[in-house]
């Protein structure tokens, strides 16, 4: 069974203190290619390879089951200074 977009969002939520979820499905509606934003107040002070391993450790058994899956993580503070 296919991954969904609500699916990816509710293990996020479920699993770390999040300020803004964005999970955009990049495969037409198939449910085989994700894009995620996450801004979260716990990737301050880490890398943005301690931050992607974070997430793939918290998505494991989603990831596993869809074809490609890229993610971009910041701190509130960083969001708002992109916005």
């Amino acid at each position: 069974m296919p991954v969904s977009a609500a699916d990816l969002e509710a293990a996020i939520r479920a699993a770390l203190p999040v300020a803004h979820v964005e999970v955009v499905d990049e495969s037409s509606g198939c449910g085989d290619n994700y894009s995620v934003l996450i801004v979260s107040e716990a990737f301050e002070g880490k890398t943005t390879l301690a931050r992607h391993r974070m997430v793939n450790e918290l998505l494991k058994a989603q990831i596993a089951q869809i074809h490609a899956f890229t993610q971009k993580t910041l701190t509130p503070k960083q969001y708002s200074a992109q916005r």
